[in-house]
């Protein structure tokens, strides 16, 4: 009767934990930005990630990346928050040149990329691994990236506090453009990794300068971005332009080329670089800010751009807004 007893407690402990496993393990159906559906066990524990790295500090789960892209190791926001992060996490090549012995050898369940090279998504596919694409268009994409990954790694609650936190600052911002007629609106040109490549009418850059109160004279073209003339940008003649933070020149370049001299930006010198900042990460929130202050200076004369972009990293990222580059200019 004893040996019954225990047998029944023993399958009764089973049962139990089993329903304990079922309770905690779930499948969430997701659709990616190349529109495959797919089902993903959550929570997620093995991650690599080629795209979204700044959210790992964001929600707190560098438990859960096993591998990451290598342009994150320059990354002062990763190193600013752990600084040897690049000796614990080992890097599988880039979301354009993977390198998939490294890849498979760290087992992930997930990798998270973008979508410039469907190719490597099928070739990663192909061995066995599965693979969520991302390409956030708008501000509102960008939310839902955040939403996907605090519901994938059960960082749900710490999710709507980052998000919570962007709202905060955008919302200033708002405040202070909300008045603007559009006749006084400012017309502001974003220029990429040339100074003719510039940001058109889709996509999280668009999105912003309208944010910040600003016209974008580009958002004539339906695209992400176009390679336009001198002769375009002229004609435009944008009153501020801001050029993309990892580009390989400088403002100064711009303002000291004569074929630039008749941009009424380039005249009142009104052309700034932008800080090496992601339009996948929860920082462009108070980038929004540094660009509504140098749109709209007097407008923004009440508003501490440096205290209130610390008070965001201090939140979000959990250290002071000294620790990584800041605003040029």
């Amino acid at each position: 009767m004893a040996g019954r007893t225990a047998g029944i407690f023993v399958c009764s402990i089973a049962y139990l934990l089993l329903l304990f496993s079922n309770a905690a393990a779930e499948t969430l159906t997701a659709r990616d930005k190349l529109g495959r559906e797919m089902k993903i066990q959550i929570p997620v524990k093995r991650t690599v990630f080629f795209q979204t790295y700044e959210l790992i500090p964001a929600l707190g789960i560098w438990n859960r990346a096993v591998g990451i892209a290598r342009f994150a190791y320059d990354n002062d926001l990763m190193k600013a928050v752990k600084p040897d992060f690049a000796q614990t996490i080992p890097s599988a090549g880039g979301g354009t040149d993977i390198n998939m012995e490294a890849l498979m050898k760290l087992k992930p369940d997930l990798v998270v990329t973008w979508t410039v090279r469907p190719e490597n998504i099928t070739y990663m596919e192909q061995k066995g691994l599965k693979v969520y694409s991302i390409y956030p268009e708008s501000l509102e994409e960008l939310y839902e990236v955040i939403r996907f990954h605090g519901k994938i790694f059960s960082k749900e609650k710490r999710a709507q506090v980052v998000m919570n936190e962007m709202d905060k600052v955008f919302n200033l911002v708002r405040m202070h453009v909300s008045d603007i007629p559009p006749e006084r609106k400012q017309k502001v040109l974003w220029v990429g990794s040339r100074p003719t490549s510039v940001a058109c009418a889709i996509g999280v850059t668009h999105d912003i300068i309208a944010l910040a109160g600003g016209m974008n004279p580009a958002a004539e073209y339906q695209q992400r971005n176009a390679d336009v003339s001198i002769e375009k940008i002229i004609a435009w003649n944008p009153d501020v332009i801001f050029i993309w933070g990892n580009a390989k020149y400088s403002a100064e370049d711009i303002m000291n080329n004569p074929q630039w001299r008749f941009v009424k930006a380039v005249k009142n010198r009104r052309v700034y670089k932008a800080p090496e900042w992601s339009t996948w990460s929860p920082r462009l929130a108070p980038v929004v800010l540094w660009m509504a202050s140098k749109t709209y200076p007097v407008l923004f004369q009440d508003v501490n751009i440096t205290k209130e972009t610390d008070a965001f990293f201090r939140k979000v990222f959990g250290i002071p807004f000294s620790k990584v580059k800041g605003f040029a200019g």
